[in-house]
């Protein structure tokens, strides 16, 4: 079996996505120091990323729409010129020195518009250009270098917003979308022609394809709690380790210890053989019970750090495991709306823990809904195991015939 990055087109689209990647790590940091120095004001942040995160979640099924019906190449192209532009245009604001909200907003809107309708080609392009038996090794290829980004990224931004200023975070992101674009450019991907019809009857047929297979729609409920409690972790975590000694550097520690259990997932999945790889893949995210419990019980920082690795190993090691089963059982020429419909679950109950988690920890207090989320997220991931389709899905290799992609048309 070659290895994917020895076919040309796989290691072009590799390359891209990996510099896509690494500016976008570089951005998070930068555009809460970028608006707290310009407006020092929570709420002006918040609608920043609102701004961002509403179009995306909006979208999404368009942007699956779109990839089916056209070269998802030339999709993604597109949107990584539209997102250059827009964070060019921030940048620029910031190193300007007098940055209007307004504009970043705008920009940041438009970005999150394009993110939507790029999110969804990621199965096309890496199926189309990794097929066969190298797929999952490609597929852990693309998220251990995404996961690798993510322990860069924080450094970078902190080299760049201390030295040159934040603005220039931005400028870097650009560069990396433009890159990404000239790679792809250069790069032939084979596609699927679909029937035209209405943008309606393409949405109906993308969420009857995920209805129509047990382990699909039944792992989306649990992945989509995964998130949601994930979220709540994220909110009410900081505040639960506050007061502790070390507080604040405890919790820098757990963030980074769950980026090195994400590396480490995802390079562990590109040798994994499994028999039952997504009722494997679901059984370890239920470990995400582990560091709710301990961050809510007031486990010894060394134990909630090891709990939160462990943890996120498992989604690291998921992740590709996940998508070469899914890229390999559900027909080319509607993977992409059937994929955009999974980020969609999985984005949208986000925004329900932050929200609630706030709430929750106000009425019953921190560790009240750090534990309710850790006996959620175990039972609906466990829970998966009681789905005969979850239980009988096997490797890859061993798929019914009926599963595999149709035949691709080249463009």
């Amino acid at each position: 079996m070659p290895h994917p990055l020895r076919q040309r087109a796989f290691r072009l689209l590799f390359t891209g996505r990996t510099l896509s990647a690494l500016g976008d790590a570089v951005v998070p940091a930068a555009l809460a120091i970028a608006i707290t120095r310009a407006d020092g004001s929570a709420f002006a942040l918040a609608l920043v990323l609102g701004c961002a995160m509403v179009p995306r979640l909006l979208l999404l099924p368009l942007g699956g729409v779109a990839a089916d019906r056209f070269d998802a190449r030339t999709v993604a192209l597109c949107t990584d010129l539209v997102r250059c532009a827009a964070q060019l245009l921030v940048g620029f604001e910031l190193i300007g020195g007098a940055p209007h909200l307004t504009h970043i907003a705008v920009a940041e809107a438009v970005g999150g518009v394009a993110s939507a309708f790029a999110m969804p080609t990621t199965g096309p392009l890496v199926s189309g250009t990794a097929p066969g038996d190298g797929l999952l090794r490609a597929n852990a290829l693309m998220a251990s270098a995404a996961n690798a980004t993510r322990l860069a990224g924080p450094a970078v931004a902190g080299a760049l917003i201390f030295t040159a200023g934040p603005g220039w975070a931005f400028v870097l992101d650009a560069v990396s979308f433009a890159a990404s674009a000239a790679l792809l450019a250069v790069i032939r991907v084979p596609r699927t022609t679909i029937p035209r019809r209405s943008v309606r009857a393409d949405l109906v047929e993308g969420w009857s394809e995920v209805r129509a297979r047990d382990w699909y729609w039944t792992s989306l409920v649990a992945h989509c709690v995964w998130n949601g409690t994930a979220a709540v972790l994220a909110t009410l975590g900081p505040l639960a380790v506050h007061g502790r000694k070390g507080g604040d550097g405890l919790w820098v520690a757990v963030l980074e210890a769950g980026s090195v259990g994400l590396l480490i997932g995802s390079l562990l999945a590109s040798r994994a053989r499994l028999k039952r790889p997504i009722l494997t893949g679901n059984l370890g995210l239920a470990s995400y019970a582990a560091p709710l419990a301990l961050l809510a019980a007031g486990a010894p920082g060394w134990l909630l750090v090891a709990g939160y690795c462990l943890a996120l190993g498992a989604l690291g090691f998921l992740t590709p495991v996940w998508e070469t089963y899914v890229y390999a059982s559900v027909p080319a020429g509607v993977l992409a709306r059937v994929t955009s419909y999974d980020w969609l679950l999985s984005l949208a109950a986000m925004p329900v823990g932050y929200a609630v988690a706030p709430l929750a920890a106000r009425a019953f207090g921190t560790s009240a809904p750090l534990y309710a989320c850790a006996v959620l997220v175990a039972a609906a991931c466990l829970g998966t195991a009681a789905v005969p389709g979850v239980r009988n899905a096997r490797p890859v290799d061993a798929a019914p015939k009926d599963a595999v992609p149709r035949p691709a048309e080249a463009v």
